[in-house]
């Protein structure tokens, strides 16, 4: 009883110690960010414009409606995009499974190009909402298509090569739109293609933690499902689950996630996968009670200092979002299928 009590208590304070780390580094994170720019700005004015002291003048303008609403939606895209990739890699079992990866985000990618260049005619005539629903069609669509495809791939590397395929392949077809679009489209795509957080509105951070906060909330609502599902089918069903409709949630919960997160940035790369396995590596469990909300975390953390990177490595040049995820999201990737190779030793 003893042991069992002493391996609880100190799961539990692993636990304390990486909720506490993750939150504190949320706070830096976000001071980090409202604190850095072009222009300087003093911490004093910073607390009094947010505290409403301070209401005039360009210091106001550039805190409350540039700064902070970009740093809201890096971190709520970022924790959807963490989220997301650990529901896909719960369907398929896989590790390396996310939405960049296996061309989900090209899919999205394809359908808000073919709306914004055939149907809405210009960037600026689409809404929030039309974006959304252009994106989610597009990862629908991908989605569905790599299930069946996985069916018959059942290695990783198979699956891998499948969705870069799909995705070279919805490239190649956005890239076949650009042809007949007008001057202003083709800028308009390849400045959203290219992923970035800068240009965000608070109408565009409420749309977007709207969404994002009822998913993950009905995500988090279904972790003992989900739970039972990484286990295995059988002992998912013994437990009542029904497993077919679990996964058809599964799969419209993330693909909600990553359309929100390519509607409103555009593409970004590594932070599916990365995050999830840096979680369970820091937790080391995978229960999705307690994996889910350390995930949003870390996604968040992991966005938002990859977008203070991208915006002050260069400046006044930014960089885009997806090339610095891809910088540290890419090794990490690396170094969990090295691992999984000695493992499978």
């Amino acid at each position: 009883m003893r042991d069992i009590s002493s391996v609880e208590r100190k799961r539990c304070e692993r636990y304390a110690v990486v909720f506490t780390t993750l939150i504190a580094a949320l706070g830096v994170a976000i001071l980090a960010n409202i604190n850095t720019g072009n222009v300087h700005i003093t911490l004093s004015e910073i607390i009094g414009i947010l505290s409403g002291k301070a209401v005039d003048g360009n210091a106001y303008k550039i805190i409350w409606m540039i700064r902070l609403p970009r740093l809201l939606m890096a971190a709520i895209l970022g924790g959807a995009l963490a989220v997301s990739g650990f529901l896909l890699q719960t369907y398929f079992g896989n590790p390396i499974a996310g939405p960049f990866v296996l061309g989900i985000s090209s899919g999205a990618k394809f359908i808000v190009a073919l709306n914004m260049i055939i149907f809405a005619g210009a960037f600026h005539g689409q809404s929030s909402w039309e974006m959304i629903g252009s994106a989610f069609l597009g990862s629908v669509i991908v989605t569905f298509f790599i299930i069946m495809v996985s069916e018959s791939l059942k290695n990783p590397a198979g699956l891998l090569v499948a969705g870069i395929m799909i995705g070279y392949i919805c490239s190649a077809a956005t890239d076949f739109l650009l042809t007949f679009a007008e001057d202003s489209d083709i800028v308009n795509l390849r400045g959203w293609s290219m992923g970035s957080f800068s240009g965000m509105s608070w109408d565009n951070v409420k749309l977007s933690a709207f969404v994002v906060g009822l998913t993950v909330f009905i995500t988090f609502f279904m972790s003992k499902a989900i739970g039972a599902l990484q286990l295995g089918e059988s002992y998912a069903k013994s437990l009542g689950v029904n497993v077919r409709r679990l996964r058809f949630f599964i799969i419209l919960l993330s693909s909600i996630l990553s359309a929100t997160v390519t509607a409103f940035a555009g593409p970004i790369s590594f932070v599916g996968i990365a995050v999830p396995f840096l979680v369970k590596h820091m937790l080391k469990v995978s229960k999705p009670v307690i994996v889910i909300p350390a995930t949003f975390l870390l996604g968040a953390v992991f966005v938002l200092f990859c977008d203070l990177i991208a915006r002050c490595a260069f400046a006044p040049t930014e960089l885009n979002i997806s090339t610095v995820t891809s910088i540290f999201g890419a090794p990490v990737v690396i170094i969990m299928l090295m691992k999984r190779r000695t493992y499978e030793r």
